[in-house]
C-alpha cells in the first residue's frame, strides 16, 4: 500500500509530464505506472506528517460496470471507472488506474485514465462519487497472452482540505481481463428422421493476442444443450470435451423439432459463450 499527504497547489508541469507519458511505454524493460507524486504531486514535509493526518477513506470503487473487460484481437473500447470516498473536508480529485504485473517495480500492463481530473460529485459535505474514463486499444496494448486474468486496480483520493491530504493504495482491488471467447454449433442431417442419429459439432476458439488471431481452446468442458421448437429454455444433454483445436463432436438421437446448441461456462480468462441453435427438423 501507498498512503501520501500531498499538496493541492502543485506543479501543473509535473503533473502533465507525467500524464503524457503513454501507458504502455517501455521504461527499462518494464512499463510506466503513475505514482502518488506523479498525479497529486507532494511535498516532503507533508509526507513526513502523513501518519498524523486523517486519510480520505475510500468506500467503493467500480470499473466497467462491474463487468469483466472482454478484447478480442483488435478495436478501442472506452470505459468507465468510479470511486466513492469521503473526508471531513470533502473530495476533490480521485485516479484509478488497471495494472499487470508482479508488483509496481515489476509491471508488465498499465490502463491510466484519460482524464488529468476526476469529475467528481459531492454526495453530501464529506463524500464524493468521482469518476474517469480509460481508453484501452487491443491490438496495441495487449500483446502477449498472459496478460489475460487478474488485474490490479489502483485507488486514490484527494481531500479538499488546505494540505490536500491524500489516499493511494496500488493494491486496493482486482479485475478481471479476458480473451474473447467465440463458439459455433452445426446439427446434422437435417431434416431427420425420428429416432435417427444426428451429428452435432462445433468448434470454441479465443482471441490471441500474440498472433491477432482466433485459435482453438483446446481440452474445454462444454455443454451440448436442446430446446424444443416452441421453448425458451435450453436443456443440458451431455458435456464434451474440445480437442486439441478446439473442436467438438458428438451423436445424439432425434426426438423432436428444436435447437441444439454448445454452451462454454468459461474460465479466469475467457468469458461464457453460447453458439447460436442450429434448428433440426424431425420427420
Amino acid at each position: 500500500m501507498r498512503i501520501r499527504t500531498t499538496v493541492a497547489a502543485v506543479s501543473g508541469g509535473l503533473v502533465l509530464a507525467a500524464l503524457a507519458v503513454p501507458a504502455a511505454q517501455a521504461d527499462g524493460g518494464g512499463l510506466h505506472k503513475p505514482t502518488a507524486a506523479e498525479r497529486f504531486g507532494f511535498s516532503r514535509a507533508a509526507m513526513r506528517a502523513a501518519d498524523d493526518a486523517e486519510l480520505p477513506v475510500v468506500s467503493s470503487v467500480q470499473v466497467n460496470g462491474g463487468k469483466a473487460i472482454v478484447a478480442g484481437t483488435s478495436g478501442v473500447k472506452t470505459f468507465t471507472v468510479s470511486l466513492t470516498a469521503s473526508h471531513s473536508a470533502g473530495i476533490q480529485d480521485a485516479y484509478i488506474d488497471l495494472w499487470h504485473g508482479r508488483d509496481t517495480d515489476h509491471v508488465d500492463g498499465v490502463f491510466a485514465p484519460n482524464e488529468q481530473n476526476a469529475t467528481c460529485t459531492a454526495v453530501s459535505t464529506t463524500t464524493s462519487t468521482c469518476k474517469l474514463t480509460i481508453t484501452v486499444d487491443f491490438g496495441r496494448e495487449l500483446y502477449m497472452n498472459s496478460l489475460a486474468g487478474t488485474w490490479h486496480v489502483t485507488a486514490a483520493a484527494m481531500a479538499a482540505d488546505e494540505a490536500g491530504t491524500d489516499y493511494w493504495n496500488d493494491f486496493h482491488g482486482t479485475h478481471k481481463l479476458q480473451r474473447l471467447s467465440k463458439l459455433t454449433a452445426n446439427a446434422s442431417p437435417e431434416p431427420v428422421k425420428k429416432g435417427k442419429t444426428i451429428t452435432v459439432t462445433g468448434k470454441l476458439t479465443r482471441a490471441n493476442w500474440e498472433t491477432r488471431k482466433y485459435a482453438g481452446y483446446s481440452t474445454q468442458p462444454v455443454k451440448l444443450q436442446f430446446r424444443k421448437k416452441d421453448s425458451d429454455t435450453y436443456t443440458t444433454v451431455k458435456t464434451v470435451k474440445t480437442n486439441s483445436k478446439g473442436d467438438l463432436k458428438t451423436t445424439v438421437k432425434a426426438t423432436v423439432d428444436g435447437y441444439f446448441r454448445w454452451s462454454f461456462a468459461g474460465t479466469s480468462t475467457t468469458p461464457a459463450v453460447n453458439a447460436a441453435g442450429d434448428f433440426i427438423d424431425v420427420k
